[in-house]
Order: structure tokens, then sequence, then C-alpha cells
């Protein structure tokens, strides 16, 4: 029964219920399970943390209020983190080459007039010219629908 007795600190795991009542409301809390005995489930990535928002309404269930602002009702006997998840930098490191993207999984992005006709409505030409006429063509997806505001229509003008 160590456990019990052991002073509330950073980064110790408790039940949410124990790190309630050791504090006051407002405790940052990360890496909380969804059932009991389950495993942490909630709040893991980088820098994240949820917040205990309030006594217990019921004698099981506790509120918290996770990073999406979701506010969430879970079994008092779960546990948790207390503090926030490290790394909270993760999200601004510089990728130095197009090979770390490709590593995480992500795939080039390629601009329409960079490809074939018969791969994009905004392909081909001779050298760098703009398709039909010299306003070039409005912004499509490669399946040659607008991207940007949708279909255009004459502008309005009144009967004369």
């Amino acid at each position: 029964m160590a456990f019990l007795s052991r002073a509330r600190v950073v980064s110790s795991a408790l039940f949410v219920k124990r790190a309630f009542s050791s504090s006051s409301i407002g405790t940052i809390i990360h890496n909380i399970e969804m059932n009991p005995g389950q495993g942490g489930k909630l709040v893991r990535a980088a820098g994240t943390y949820a917040t205990i928002l309030k006594d217990p309404s019921a004698p099981k269930l506790c509120l918290i209020r996770l990073p999406s602002k979701v506010e969430k009702m879970i079994d008092s006997q779960c546990r948790a983190t207390i503090g926030v998840v490290s790394n909270t930098e993760h999200k601004t490191k510089k990728l130095r080459k197009a090979g770390h993207s490709r590593w995480l999984g992500r795939r080039p992005v390629v601009r329409g007039v960079a490809m074939n006709p018969v791969d994009h409505p905004h392909g081909g030409g001779e050298g760098k010219s703009k398709s039909s006429g010299s306003r070039g063509r409005q912004s499509v997806t490669p399946w040659g629908k607008p991207t940007k505001g949708g279909y255009k229509t004459g502008t309005l003008r009144r009967r004369k």
C-alpha cells in the first residue's frame, strides 16, 4: 500500500478520483484510461493535456475536458498521469529534407500545371504557358470541379 501513502507529484499515475481529491479543480492530467485497467488511451500526443473540471456528480464518474475542448465523463476508477505530455515543440520541428516527410508517410504534392493534360485539367501547354487564353483557367480539382468558391456565374446587370 505504498501507493496510497506516496505524495502526489507530477508524472505519478493515480486514480482520477484520487487525483481530484488531493488537489483542486483544474488538475492537468494525461494518458487517461477509458475503462479501469485497460491502459491509457486518451491524451497521449506530445504537449497535450486534459483538465479535471468538477467533482463527480455521481460517485463513479468524473468530468474532464480533452484537448479538443470536448467534455467527457469517465469512470473515477480509471488511472491517469498528472502533468503535461513532454516534447511540446514536436509540431514546430523542421523537416530538413523531402525524405523526412516520406519517412512519416507523407506523399509529395504536385502542382496541376506541372502535369500532363491527361492527368489534370491545368496540365499541358508549351513550356510555362497558361491554358485557355490570356487569363488561364479557374482553379479546379483533378476531376474538373472548381476549388475556390464554386462555379462562377456571369455578373448580374440591370435591364436597360
